[in-house]
C-alpha cells in the first residue's frame, strides 16, 4: 500500500533498528510505551505475533504495526507512528493493513492515557467493549485504565 509517497510493507527483521529509533521518538513524546524496554527489539516482537508492518518512506521508518494471536482472537499489537509523520493518515492505514490480514473483526486495547488514540479508534468506528485494569501503571502510579475495542 501506498500513500504520500509512503509505503507500508511487511516488516523485516532488517528494519527493528529503525523500528526502534521510531519507538524511542513515540516514547519520549508520549509515553508509549510506558516503560522503556530493556529489549527495544524483544519488545517489537512479542509472543503470539503473526505479523508486522511498516510506514516507510525511503530512508526511515515512520509507523508501526503488529497483530497477535490472542485467546480473544487477533488483536492489534505495537501501533505508533513518529510524531513527525502524525496527521499523514498513517495510523488508519497501518490500522486497515492489520485489518484485512486478520480477515475478519480484530481487538485492540489502549489506556485511558492515550486520549488521542481513543479518538482515533472511534472515529473510524472501533466500538468499545469493554475496559479493565492493567497490571502495569500510568503516569499517577497507579494500574492504568485499559479501554478494549473491536474493529468495524
Amino acid at each position: 500500500m501506498t500513500t504520500g509517497g509512503m509505503i507500508v510493507r511487511p516488516r523485516t527483521m532488517a528494519d527493528l533498528d529503525a523500528c526502534a529509533a521510531a519507538l524511542r521518538l513515540v516514547h519520549n513524546a508520549d509515553r508509549y510505551p510506558v516503560d522503556w524496554p530493556a529489549d527495544p527489539h524483544g519488545w517489537l516482537t512479542p509472543q503470539g505475533l503473526l505479523s508486522a508492518w511498516v510506514a516507510v518512506t525511503e530512508d526511515r521508518v515512520l509507523g508501526h504495526v503488529g497483530l497477535a494471536d490472542t485467546p480473544e482472537g487477533p488483536e492489534v499489537t505495537r501501533l505508533f507512528v513518529a510524531p513527525a509523520a502524525r496527521g499523514r493518515g498513517l495510523a488508519p492505514l497501518l490500522l486497515d493493513t492489520a485489518r484485512k490480514a486478520a480477515d475478519g473483526p480484530v481487538l485492540l486495547e489502549v489506556s485511558d492515557e492515550g486520549r488521542a488514540a481513543v479518538a482515533l479508534y472511534e472515529r473510524l468506528g472501533w466500538r468499545r467493549v469493554g475496559s479493565t485494569r492493567a497490571r502495569w501503571l500510568n503516569a499517577a502510579g497507579e494500574p492504568a485504565l485499559l479501554h478494549h475495542y473491536v474493529s468495524p
